[in-house]
């Protein structure tokens, strides 16, 4: 496990080899759904999907079509602090790519989420996710008062037994993969 940067590497060309990929993503829609129902946050953070991750999107549509006090938002890069600010976001919003080239809300209101929806490219025990190695989910729930509860998503196959923290790393409260609720603190 010390070479992170190999692990990552090898991590992102397994999910985007995985058998059935398109079905182990409707599972985890599925489990989402279902996971979200007894929340009782109105704000969620997301992610937009790159490299083969799973896309919550769809899921968080339909747990916001309900109640219009609900809200979604993706991140955008503060470049000043290296952390994340969540702008709403909804289907056919207007899109503009960031420094990396990934989507984001254009001119759309910045919240703070209750609840952060994070992609995990790996997982260990006790809710360590391994990412990209960039550290903006890290440095933005260390810097957001409260801190949001958070879901770790990502596939079954990236489970890491022997992951072990590194200075900086913000442990998820839930994993959740196509198998279901893998790890919830506190249950």
């Amino acid at each position: 496990m010390n070479d992170r940067a190999a692990l990552r590497q090898r991590l992102i060309q397994e999910r985007l080899d995985l058998s059935g990929r398109l079905e182990l993503a409707e599972q985890l829609q599925s489990v989402l759904r279902v996971w979200l129902v007894r929340r009782r946050e109105t704000t969620i953070g997301a992610y937009w999907p790159i490299k083969g991750e799973f896309d919550p999107l769809p899921a968080l549509y339909r747990w916001s079509e309900a109640h219009p006090e609900r809200r979604i938002g993706l991140p955008v890069v503060d470049k000043e602090q290296g952390t994340l600010r969540f702008h709403v976001w909804y289907p056919g919003c207007p899109m503009e790519e960031d420094a990396y080239g990934i989507p984001k809300p254009k001119d759309t209101e910045v919240f703070e989420p209750q609840l952060m929806i994070v992609p995990c490219l790996g997982y260990g025990p006790a809710g360590l996710r391994l990412g990209y190695g960039g550290g903006f989910m890290d440095r933005t729930l260390a810097a957001l008062a409260p801190r949001p509860a958070t879901a770790g998503v990502g596939f079954a196959h990236g489970f890491l037994p022997l992951l072990r923290a590194e200075p900086g790393d913000m442990p998820v409260d839930t994993m959740l993969t196509e198998e279901g609720v893998v790890w919830e603190r506190g249950g």
